[in-house]
């Protein structure tokens, strides 16, 4: 792989990243080289695609509808009091250009749907997904494993979040791990900031070691955290030889 040469400003600016153990420059490099596509840039995946821009990723595909409102406010932290009844897209864009000028990004107004999942997985390396609801994650899985490519699943509900990263033909996919959508799941949820900040940051680490193939991913685990107590476990997963989406992987 022919990787993109950096530049003294970039060298300035990651610095202390590439002091990182078997990151260094290489690393970086890759990083730069690589395109992530982030459904939905809310609550958690704000966090995501500002960790990712501030790490020196080259290129982010970004998927959020409707315009900013107060209740966005307390989680989504590329949205801004002073950008109130404005797409959440051009917010995103601004405060993510304000971080890192170097970055190139593909914005649509539109949520991820079986409609366009297809088009935006096409453009990216790497999928990191943080819709909250179940057919825009199952759409985001079932294009994450036609076209190959890796998909970091991060969710949250109250104090509660949950992490894995999806191998297509190595590790269950989404559907193994949830059948069908959970009857109970709403669209409207209890949400603390900090819950999906921390999902978030982790989503953010684990796309950074599938870029770059330092440390060991959560493939084939799952994290789960309670914050309300701070207890941790880690799931093994296995796939589901019946699954509609992966089993003929």
């Amino acid at each position: 792989m022919n990787l993109p040469e950096l530049s003294d400003e970039e060298r300035a600016t990651y610095e202390w990243q590439m002091w990182v153990p078997d990151l260094g420059e290489e690393g970086q490099q890759k990083l730069k080289n690589a395109s992530v596509m982030i459904s939905r840039v809310g609550g958690v995946g704000s966090v995501v695609a500002y960790e990712l821009a501030a790490a020196g990723v080259g290129k982010l595909v970004l998927a959020h509808a409707g315009n900013v409102k107060p209740s966005d406010l307390n989680r989504q932290l590329l949205m801004t009091h002073d950008w109130l009844g404005k797409p959440r897209i051009e917010s995103i864009r601004r405060r993510l250009l304000d971080l890192n000028p170097r970055l190139e990004m593909v914005t649509v107004e539109e949520n991820v749907s079986e409609e366009n999942a297809a088009s935006l997985v096409s453009q990216c390396d790497l999928i990191v997904d943080c819709a909250p609801l179940f057919p825009e994650r199952f759409a985001m899985n079932r294009q994450a494993v036609a076209q190959n490519k890796p998909l970091v699943e991060c969710a949250m509900y109250e104090m509660e979040a949950q992490i894995t990263t999806i191998i297509p033909g190595q590790t269950p996919c989404l559907r193994c791990v949830f059948p069908e959508q959970p009857p109970h799941w709403k669209r409207q949820f209890p949400v603390l900031g900090a819950v999906s900040g921390t999902v978030a940051c982790l989503g953010a680490v684990e796309a950074v070691k599938v870029i770059t193939g330092i440390g060991k991913t959560l493939a084939n685990r799952m994290l789960r955290m309670d914050m309300r107590d701070m207890r941790f476990r880690e799931l093994k997963l296995q796939r589901s030889p019946t699954c509609p989406v992966c089993s003929g992987n």
